[in-house]
């Protein structure tokens, strides 16, 4: 053997499985925050859209003295789902004097999954519900 001969440098497959493993543990704990993150991003979407159409209404109401009538197109929207996609907007309750209006995550979009707020909504009077397991103030925050 020869003095000089250097010895070979690089990894061991152990060292290489304890990097992946760390990597894939660092993965597993961000991902989840992550998509619940954007989740949350996207519920304030819902959120916006359904205080607009509350406002819009009550414009409604002052040029009517009513809230009957009222359709989203004539309230100057041109669709009923959210700019985003991931909301159908509803005006499940309407009379001469009170309003709900709510926001249903699409079926097939990323919020469906959104079992903490689930659908949300807004009435005439200023109360705001969802029907996740978060609970009503958290999800309009």
């Amino acid at each position: 053997m020869q003095k000089n001969q250097k010895k070979s440098q690089g990894f061991t497959l152990i060292e290489l499985m304890i990097t992946v493993a760390i990597i894939g543990i660092l993965a597993a704990i961000a991902y989840p925050s992550y998509t619940e993150s954007v989740r949350k991003a996207k519920r304030k979407d819902a959120v916006f859209a359904l205080t607009d159409i509350a406002n819009r209404l009550e414009r409604y109401y002052t040029e009517n003295n009513k809230y009957t009538g009222a359709t989203i197109t004539n309230l100057g929207l041109s669709s009923s789902i959210t700019p985003d996609g991931l909301y159908t907007l509803s005006v499940p309750s309407l009379t001469a004097t009170t309003f709900t209006v709510t926001a249903t995550p699409v079926s097939t979009g990323p919020q469906a999954q959104d079992s903490k707020c689930g659908s949300l909504s807004i009435t005439s009077t200023g109360s705001k519900t969802a029907t996740g397991t978060l609970g009503n103030v958290s999800c309009w925050k």
